[in-house]
């Protein structure tokens, strides 16, 4: 929640569906408007749309399509400095920007949230 009372924006990014769905209710649990996308192309879309009123952007890494979730990660980043990004994989060694928090799979909806409200 942010200091309005008003619940924060978060872009989801999963191409899982049952994981999606998760995570969305774990977020939404905790107040926070969840805007669930498929593709990295579609969340760039919103990221160039509306990105201003986003709080975080939740990503996993390996999408079924182009771009993947690290190009996305670095697309915001770059559009929006003060987003709160958190990049989930099961890889260890990745080229991320500086302020992304990395998520490593296996991951409890619990351990995201706490990252996406920090």
């Amino acid at each position: 929640m942010n200091a309005s009372g008003a619940p924060l924006l978060a872009l989801l990014v999963e191409n899982d569906h049952l994981q999606r769905e998760t995570l969305a209710a774990a977020l939404a649990s905790e107040n926070l408007d969840v805007i669930e996308c498929a593709s990295a192309a579609a969340a760039e879309l919103i990221v160039s749309r509306i990105g201003t009123e986003l709080q975080v952007l939740i990503v996993d890494l390996w999408l079924s399509n182009e771009p993947d979730g690290a190009e996305l990660a670095r697309y915001a980043a770059q559009q929006h400095p003060r987003l709160r990004i958190l990049v989930i994989s099961g890889d260890e060694d990745l080229a991320l920007p500086e302020k992304v928090c990395f998520i490593r799979k296996p991951y409890s909806p619990a351990d995201v949230v706490s990252a996406a409200v920090a």
